[in-house]
């Protein structure tokens, strides 16, 4: 049995109870100057339904006190400060995964005005989305397998700090990330100083370095949904995913910190949030997706299934809905040449054939959302399929190029007809505006500078030449 003990330290509000390890345990709010500098980080991240949640990550003893319309109240913590040792075939030769912070959270009413934690005053959830900002594929790339060390300390080279810094100045009501915050997997080399004195590995002090201090602007600009992509799978990155990002209750059985419950870590439940009276995001998880198409005997097969049936019963609640996941299904990959190839869709297509003959999507889908391929294409379909995002070139190192307009038999799919394509090849962001139950898509570089601009009218989408 796991109880919590009692410091005899007597602070601002009452005793504080410190936790013993154990999840969600409750602690009286502290609120010393003390453990307000102790807070590394603070975000609100949206979950199912109208449900949003303040998320601290503080080097204090306790959880501290979240001023919800100006009255302290008690967060819960979600997972204590430990250290695990390296998951074995994650490539990492041994090296221990530590998380020497607390991670906190309190969901928040939905009457809640004003937020704040410390010296950080938290974004509100609005009722209705006007504006939303899209970024994916945002750390930067170090792997040793690969050869590939990106400049993680060229602005340049890495600019995910200064697409955030843009994304914020355009004052959004939500921010979504599509999934691969994480990249940096293995050590830089002395003989590459563009990435010297980085940290690796899955432990905090990577996860600081590659997304906490970059995204700092935005994470108070506007709550966010996470979408979880294939780098944060439980064999790479999964542990901090779950103790930072993931919007369901934590559990040691969903937490990637044992193989042997992999086979539920790995995969995770769709679940919609509400945008606005008639749209919705719904979120699934394909972080285990390969680029093969995958058997009908097979694990991978029966869970996507099971969850794609989710996802359908989750789009008869609303006339419109946005599906959103890290691996494009009617994307494009691009290649050097700028020859079109797929980006290895074949393992959710295989599926999705199944759970929807055809459309591949449930009939009140207009829009999916994706990263995964490092560029940016918008495609609109004459077929009966959902208009497609790829929005993957918010930081981590570029993958090619597609054409800028694309042959006639260029079919992401049986049956997908293309008859609106739009891309561009260089580091970027997205925002979607609303206007009625339409809305515009903005793809915009690192200088927060309009590239292309397009209409989402219902599944039709339009990019007219600007």
């Amino acid at each position: 049995m796991c109880l919590p003990r009692i410091a005899t330290t007597m602070i601002l509000f009452g005793v504080v109870l410190l936790g013993s390890g154990c999840a969600h345990t409750e602690l009286s709010p502290s609120g010393s100057a003390a453990d307000a500098d102790a807070i590394r980080t603070a975000f609100v991240v949206r979950g199912e339904g109208n449900r949003a949640i303040a998320r601290v990550i503080t080097d204090a003893p306790a959880c501290p006190a979240l001023l919800i319309d100006g009255t302290p109240r008690g967060m819960v913590e979600r997972v204590s400060p430990a250290t695990y040792p390296a998951r074995s075939g994650n490539g990492l030769d041994g090296k221990e995964v530590a998380f020497p912070v607390r991670t906190c959270e309190r969901t928040l009413p939905s009457t809640v005005t004003t937020l704040r934690v410390g010296a950080i005053d938290l974004p509100v959830p609005k009722a209705a989305i006007q504006r939303i900002v899209i970024v994916a594929d945002t750390g930067c790339r170090l792997k040793q397998s690969e050869s590939a060390y990106q400049d993680c300390n060229d602005a340049r080279k890495w600019p995910f700090a200064r697409i955030a810094d843009q994304a914020a100045a355009l004052h959004p009501d939500l921010v979504i990330h599509i999934g691969d915050l994480h990249y940096r997997e293995s050590p830089c080399p002395a003989t590459h100083p563009g990435c010297a004195a980085s940290p690796w590995g899955y432990g905090f002090d990577t996860w600081k370095a590659d997304f906490f201090d970059p995204a700092k602007t935005l994470l108070t600009a506007a709550p966010w949904v996470f979408v979880r992509g294939n780098h944060e799978s439980c064999w790479r990155a999964g542990q901090g995913w779950f103790r930072f990002f993931d919007a369901r209750p934590w559990s040691a059985a969903r937490s990637c910190n044992q193989p042997a419950f992999d086979t539920d870590a790995d995969y995770s439940e769709p679940y919609a949030v509400k945008l606005t009276p008639a749209t919705q995001l719904i979120v699934f998880d394909s972080s285990r997706s390969g680029s093969k198409a995958n058997r009908p005997d097979e694990l991978i097969f029966q869970k996507y299934l099971q969850q794609l049936r989710q996802v359908a019963e989750l789009a008869t609640q609303a006339p419109h809905n946005f599906f959103v996941n890290h691996h494009p299904v009617l994307g494009l990959g691009g290649s050097r040449d700028g020859l079109t190839a797929k980006p290895g869709s074949e393992g959710l297509q295989s599926v999705m054939q199944v759970a929807h003959p055809g459309r591949l999507f449930a009939p009140q889908v207009d829009l999916a959302l994706h990263g995964h391929v490092h560029l940016f294409e918008a495609l609109g379909f004459s077929s009966d399929h959902p208009a497609t995002l790829v929005l993957g070139n918010s930081g981590s190192a570029m993958e090619g190029r597609l054409p800028a307009s694309l042959p006639p038999d260029t079919f992401p799919a049986p049956g997908a007809a293309v008859n609106t394509f739009a891309t561009q090849d260089d580091f970027g962001f997205a925002s979607l505006d609303r206007n009625g139950d339409d809305w515009t898509l903005s793809e915009w570089n690192v200088d927060g500078q309009l590239v292309i601009r397009c209409e989402l009218h219902g599944p039709a989408l339009s990019c007219p030449a600007r």
